[in-house]
């Protein structure tokens, strides 16, 4: 499996890795603030990618246009994390070496394979931890959108010899997609004066399909009835390409919160989706996670 983004690449580890492999893990200020002791030769990086590196979602971080590793990062299944028992859940773990720091490197490759462990690996739940004192991998997890769970004191750290406070996160695939649509709606809301007729973008939103795409449209408002709300236009898009299932919906106001569609827009996704509709999600409070359905909001339809 090799996975890919705008500036890496995501691939199995080989043994031919082992001298990257040292260059940075044998860095002091890398490994010891993660829980592992700094590697002492490229005999012991060989042994590391021999017999540590070997999960199925376990993968080399390579810099575009090289092939060459540059840290690492993984989805520890059930079995090989003390964070879940769950098939359908899984931990996060990550370093990268020093030279990367500071570039957004990590913040990209863990997208990518958050990404895959939920749309790909069939992942409900993510976990994430980092010791106290690790503000790097704290800023991470943040960025990353990973929600706080529980600090635990005296865990103990076996390959560094010592106890530690652990700070526990967790992400789940359903606030993960809300914040993906989030995000999409953000970028394409900006509010502009078309003509002196035409007002577009006060009002952002972004559908997400059956198939897990996300697709997005803004407002149109005209000084008659040519207009189109932001959900609609989010819709028809979606229509365009080739899809009819609605699973979510999210639009941003001009106050910058999010609100229910309108009765337009609420009629179009029952016709469209007649004997399902009852079942879409409608984000309501993106700040504190409100949803409802689009049945509760449409309880009865006039068919």
């Amino acid at each position: 499996m090799f996975l890919e983004t705008g500036r890496l690449i995501l691939r199995p580890w080989k043994e031919s890795d082992a001298e990257h492999l040292y260059q940075y893990a044998s860095d002091a200020e890398v490994g010891p603030i993660a829980g592992w002791p700094a590697h002492k030769s490229v005999e012991e990086s060989r042994n590391v990618i021999e017999n540590v590196f070997r999960g199925s979602e376990c993968y080399a971080v390579c810099l575009k246009p090289k092939d060459e590793v540059i840290g690492c990062i993984e989805l520890k299944l059930n079995g090989h994390t003390d964070m879940t028992e769950r098939d359908d859940e899984c931990e996060l773990g990550y370093w990268l070496g020093k030279p990367f720091w500071g570039r957004g490197i990590m913040p990209e490759a863990a997208e990518e394979i958050i990404r895959h462990g939920f749309q790909e690996a069939g992942m409900a739940k993510i976990w994430c931890g980092y010791y106290d004192g690790n503000m790097k991998s704290k800023r991470v997890q943040e960025k990353l959108g990973f929600q706080y769970q529980w600090t635990t004191e005296g865990v103990d750290v076996p390959l560094m010899h010592e106890k530690r406070t652990g700070i526990v996160n967790s992400m789940s695939k359903d606030t993960w997609e809300w914040n993906r649509m989030y995000q999409a709606a953000k970028a394409v809301q900006m509010y502009r004066k078309v003509s002196d007729y035409v007002d577009a973008g006060g009002v952002a939103a972004a559908i997400l399909s059956s198939s897990g795409r996300i697709y997005t449209g803004v407002c149109v408002d005209t000084c008659s009835t040519l207009g189109i709300c932001a959900e609609r236009n989010a819709m028809f898009h979606m229509l365009t390409h080739g899809e009819q299932e609605v699973k979510k919906v999210l639009a941003i106001m001009p106050d910058g919160h999010c609100g229910a569609p309108c009765g337009a827009c609420r009629e179009f996704m029952v016709q469209l989706m007649p004997k399902g509709y009852q079942g879409i999600e409608v984000m309501m409070d993106f700040e504190s996670g409100r949803t409802v359905t689009l049945g509760e909001l449409t309880p009865e339809w006039w068919i």
